[in-house]
């Protein structure tokens, strides 16, 4: 992910174009929301996870062989299809094997097996670039995507016996799980826009602005090898933190923590300054790591909980797509720094809004741990 705009940038794309290419990856994921949770209600997620990664892999390995900028955004487009289908099935998993009052930390340590890729995937990528050329990062991606496979065709297929069960009864239609949850879609769900915003902004602006003020490939890559690190340092602490002290006391600081960045970013003008503002974007989105999925599991029903997840899934899929579109938009009328002012003010903003919500599901559970004990 850090090189993929600078890729673009190889292939003759510019700036606008390169962040529109990066954007792609949250556009797949976006129309592939509802029906990869349909898919998943009926080959269960040990399948849907083999199928998500060999799939993947033939979308990298073509954006290593194109040579042209269709080329990259086809491939770019395939694996976030790929990814989010990926994403469902994971989390629609952890639900079934995790006890409610562990569900954050768990789900913080499924977005942290994540980040540790994101740490050792940049590391292997700066070596592979000096020796090479921004291509090998695509093989590289290929090669994991089919161990991904393998290793999750060794899971158990925890579903099927419900899934059985739902052949024959028939399966809920995705439209009518959405229906019946629609409040909640649309509230929540809009804060969890907001967090999926915020939390894309570093894999298309950090990269730009880097190579906005020169630095090269590798050292791009380092830094965000080093901000992956923060990154799982934290997931722990913000894991615990939400399983005892609620929700809300890490999805604000992860939208913040992004906004206070973009408006600190036009300031950034050699690598440390870029390494200290990316640390900060560290530092919210590893305490929030799992917050999404873990939202979503609190709000997902038992019946038609994979349709549900999708649905779930396309909300942070808006704001996935949204941020670095946003930032393509405003890069195609102003400079770049403009798009950093803007996204920081739009961020600070969606604080407020996020800590409501968020806040609302605390108070949620809090009465539901207490009702076993009312009289």
């Amino acid at each position: 992910m850090p090189v993929l705009a600078l890729r673009a940038r190889d292939l003759g794309a510019d700036v606008s174009t390169a962040a529109a290419i990066v954007a792609l990856v949250g556009v797949g994921q976006l129309v592939a929301s509802l029906p990869s949770g349909a898919l998943i209600a009926r080959i269960g997620e040990r399948r849907a996870l083999v199928a998500a990664g060999l799939v993947d892999a033939c979308a990298m390995a073509f954006a290593a062989l194109t040579d042209s900028v269709l080329g990259l955004a086809i491939g770019v487009l395939l694996s976030g299809v790929c990814w989010t289908l990926f994403l469902i099935a994971r989390q629609g998993f952890m639900i079934d094997v995790v006890p409610v009052t562990h569900r954050a930390r768990a789900m913080s340590f499924l977005g942290g097996s994540y980040r540790l890729g994101v740490l050792v995937g940049p590391l292997v990528g700066a070596g592979l670039i000096a020796l090479s050329d921004l291509t090998s990062v695509f093989w590289l991606g290929a090669g994991m995507s089919v161990c991904a496979s393998l290793l999750a065709a060794t899971m158990p297929d925890l579903g099927e016996e419900k899934r059985a069960a739902a052949k024959v009864s028939g399966h809920l239609p995705v439209w009518t799980v959405i229906s019946e949850h629609r409040r909640v879609l649309a509230t929540l769900g809009s804060a969890v826009v907001i967090l999926g915003m915020s939390r894309s902004l570093r894999l298309s602006l950090l990269p730009l602005w880097a190579d906005h003020i020169g630095l090269s490939a590798s050292t791009t890559s380092l830094i965000f090898a080093g901000a992956a690190a923060l990154d799982v340092a934290l997931m722990w602490p913000g894991g615990w933190l939400m399983d005892t002290r609620g929700r809300r006391v890490v999805a604000v600081p992860v939208v913040l923590s992004m906004a206070v960045a973009c408006l600190l970013l036009p300031l950034a003008g050699s690598a440390w300054s870029v390494a200290l503002v990316m640390a900060l974007i560290a530092a919210g989105n590893g305490l929030g790591a799992g917050i999404v999925m873990t939202l979503g599991a609190d709000a997902s029903p038992t019946e038609g909980r994979s349709q549900f997840l999708g649905a779930w899934r396309l909300c942070g899929d808006i704001g996935n797509t949204g941020g670095p579109l946003l930032v393509s938009a405003v890069a195609a009328f102003a400079p770049l720094a403009a798009a950093c002012l803007v996204v920081g003010v739009l961020g600070l903003a969606g604080a407020g809004w996020v800590g409501h919500w968020t806040g609302r599901v605390d108070r949620a559970r809090a009465l539901e741990a207490l009702s076993p004990r009312s009289p």
